[in-house]
Order: C-alpha cells, then sequence, then structure tokens
C-alpha cells in the first residue's frame, strides 16, 4: 500500500447530471458476481499526481467522461474492505462534479477503454440514480449513508469544509 500509515490514497466522484442524479458504478467479486454493490467512480493516486488529477484521470478511465467540472472535496473517509483476495485500506476523499453528459463509455463501446483487467472483470456497469432512487434501494452502496449525504448535498450545498465520515470496515 503507499500512502501514509499504510492506506491508499484514493480520489472518487460524486458526479451529478443536470437533473441532480449521481453516477454509480456496479462492482462485484470477480469470481462472484452476487457479491456485489454500487460505489462512486474513483481510485488510487498514481505517482506524484495530486487527487484532483486522479479524480478525473480515474472518472475518465472507468466512465470515459472528461467534460466535468470538478468541484470540492465534500467528505473524506477511511475504509477497509476485502476484495480480489486482499484487504484494501483506504483514504479516500470524495470530490463534487457536474457534467452535462450522461452516456458512459464511448459510442459503439460497451465498455469504458481505461479499464484494467481487475476493473473488467469486476464492474459491471453504471447507472444514474436519483436521490429517491438511492433513498428506496436495497441495493449495497458505498459510502453505506450516500442517500443521506447525497439528500443532504442537494439540499444545503457542499460543506464550507470536508465532512469526515465515518469508518466503515467490511
Amino acid at each position: 500500500m503507499d500512502g501514509l500509515g499504510g492506506l491508499r490514497r484514493v480520489a472518487r466522484v460524486v458526479l451529478l447530471d443536470p437533473g441532480d442524479r449521481i453516477l454509480l458504478l456496479h462492482g462485484h467479486e470477480p469470481d462472484d458476481a452476487a457479491d456485489d454493490w454500487w460505489f462512486t467512480p474513483g481510485g488510487g493516486v498514481e505517482g506524484d499526481e495530486t487527487r484532483e488529477q486522479a479524480a478525473l484521470r480515474e472518472l475518465a478511465e472507468e466512465t470515459g467522461i472528461t467534460d466535468v467540472e470538478l468541484g470540492p472535496v465534500l467528505w473524506r473517509r477511511t475504509c477497509s474492505f476485502p476484495f480480489a483476495g486482499r484487504r484494501w485500506n483506504q483514504d479516500e476523499w470524495y470530490y463534487l462534479a457536474r457534467t452535462t453528459r450522461t452516456a458512459t463509455a464511448a459510442p459503439g463501446l460497451t465498455e469504458p477503454p481505461g479499464l484494467t483487467e481487475l476493473e473488467k472483470r469486476s464492474v459491471a456497469g453504471a447507472r444514474w440514480w436519483s436521490c429517491r432512487e438511492l433513498a428506496e434501494s436495497h441495493e449495497t452502496v458505498y459510502p453505506t449513508r450516500l442517500a443521506e449525504l447525497l439528500r443532504r448535498l442537494l439540499d444545503e450545498g457542499p460543506p464550507a469544509t470536508p465532512e469526515v465520515l465515518d469508518t466503515e470496515i467490511v
């Protein structure tokens, strides 16, 4: 693991469309599609890139969406979870972003061109969710309070400083 204290430095994107829907990716264990969940686009910081650069790169790689306006950090979260045979310990920063583009991947492609081999085996697609759909869903979503956090974001706007979310250990 890279980063301070053995935590992987991660940048995630809370991507909203003009209708205030959030884009989530549908992931699962590589060898068990029934063990699934929804999550925001994002991933680890590489080399000397900033978290902002990582957020934009990961968004482009995972969704094909590049025309975004990256906003402030909304939330910070430390999490630990098993995935693909190992434990991941992460320090995640969630950036607000807006886009007018709602199509993911490039026209004619079934998946974004920047997915890693592991992502190709574990990401089943993407979907735009309204706040209401998210609140009413029985799907597993990370972070677990995302529906509540999104509602507050839409009602009150971004926080003055990033909110530190509870640590999640799965």
